[in-house]
């Protein structure tokens, strides 16, 4: 009888592992799974049109991007294990990290053009003013309009066809300077002509687009950092997400040490002194500025690390606006601020109008009791002086110039300003 049972049950074994090598040849999955020769499949991230923005295109910045994301070469800090979820989608920038051969990587910074909520709101506005609709295909919309129809015809940026829109890189616009965006926008891959035969009908919406929006990827592109311009490399963009390399915002460094305040104090100064002086005869001035403007490298050096309030006036050209044609306005005008607000007027602009603003937000927040006395007096006074702003230019760079005198010696040279280091042990100009 005994066995009897063990034979059944032999029987019954081998009929059950024939079942599973059947089921397991039907199903190509669970084979790999199963056998350890087969080839191990890679989870990937599920990312969606919705997250990235592709879904607005070509309402969106571009494009050029979109397959680091897609490939996993581009991941967002602490999401390294790709079967994680992605970031909430409310956030205006995360942390990540990019790499070019799987091995190693580095740092960037994604960001978004303004937050989901204003997005939303804007693309809202776009169906309910031109369409009469709560939803709609965006592109389809602002294809109607009678600006983007002026930039369809259009062989040359002119500035009238930027005339009222918000950026403040555009309310002083000069021929120069809208050549110099056509010719080196990142998002096309034959640029170099001043000329807009290259862009296609999507190219123009999305420059239109992104312009009308937060000029800040513009910039980057158009200044980049291995000419020697103060801002963090533009790497590309996927939808409305915007890819750089990474800084840390200023704010981070307000509890730093005395010897740290001062050196990223100089070199605030220094940028500010370099916005209004340059080769290209650029001047460059902000409206507004608060802790996240600024941000630091890893080595110590200091950049600006959000642009969208960065205005420009050309020395050479002027402006080929007047104050009037500034005040023109559309949907475009009106994606990201009310459209009753008002222009600041291109002769309004003074030299001394981002030191102060600087020597009113960010200086002492960096200086504040951070030195002995008499020298802490001196420089709570040196920015007093600079933040009342009652003196004409040349009082306010005075004072500014005394600040800049009595930080120098305050700093230190070691590791931690790797931007200068060592070659500040051998020359005093680092």
């Amino acid at each position: 009888m005994g066995g009897w049972i063990c034979y059944i049950c032999f029987r019954v074994a081998g009929l059950l592992m024939m079942l599973l090598v059947v089921a397991l040849s039907c199903n190509p999955s669970t084979a790999a799974i199963a056998s350890p020769s087969a080839p191990h499949v890679k989870p990937s991230y599920s990312f969606g049109r919705t997250f990235l923005g592709l879904d607005k295109c070509n309402a969106c910045i571009g494009t050029s991007i979109c397959k680091k994301f897609f490939k996993e070469e581009i991941r967002f800090d602490t999401w390294l294990s790709s079967h994680l979820k992605l970031p909430p989608s409310y956030l205006l920038s995360y942390s990540g990290n990019y790499t070019d051969d799987a091995k190693s990587w580095r740092m960037v910074d994604i960001t978004r053009l303004t937050s989901k909520y204003q997005h939303d709101r804007a693309d809202k506005r776009i169906c309910t003013s031109l369409l009469k609709t709560k939803t709609c295909s965006l592109e389809r919309a602002l294809r109607r309009t009678q600006r983007f129809q002026k930039w369809l015809r259009a062989k040359r940026l002119t500035p009238d066809l930027v005339q009222g829109l918000s950026s403040p890189m555009l309310r002083c616009p000069s021929q120069r300077l809208l050549d110099r965006i056509v010719r080196r926008y990142a998002e096309v891959p034959d640029a170099g002509s001043i000329y807009m035969d290259h862009l296609t009908d999507r190219d123009k919406l999305r420059l239109l687009y992104t312009l009308s929006v937060n000029s800040h990827p513009i910039l980057l592109q158009i200044f980049p950092d291995v000419e020697g311009w103060p801002f963090p490399r533009y790497l590309g963009s996927c939808g409305r997400l915007v890819v750089s390399a990474s800084t840390r915002p200023l704010r981070d460094f307000f509890g730093a040490a005395p010897e740290v305040a001062a050196d990223l104090a100089l070199q605030l100064l220094a940028v500010l002194r370099s916005m209004g002086t340059n080769d290209l005869n650029y001047f460059f001035y902000f409206t507004h500025v608060d802790a996240g403007t600024f941000g630091v490298f890893s080595n110590g050096h200091l950049f600006i690390r959000d642009a969208s309030t960065l205005g420009i006036i050309d020395k050479e050209e002027g402006s080929q606006l007047i104050d009037d044609q500034q005040e023109y306005k559309d949907i475009f005008s009106c994606l990201t601020v009310d459209c009753q607000s008002a222009f600041v007027s291109c002769n309004s602009i003074g030299e001394k109008h981002s030191l102060v603003m600087v020597c009113q937000e960010l200086l002492p927040k960096l200086l504040k009791g951070k030195f002995l006395q008499p020298v802490q007096e001196k420089i709570d006074s040196f920015l007093q002086h600079c933040a009342d702003g009652l003196t004409d230019d040349q009082g306010v760079s005075g004072a500014v110039a005394k600040l800049g005198e009595l930080l120098k010696p305050l700093r230190s040279c070691d590791s931690r300003f790797a931007y200068r280091y060592p070659d500040c042990k051998y020359s005093d100009k680092y």
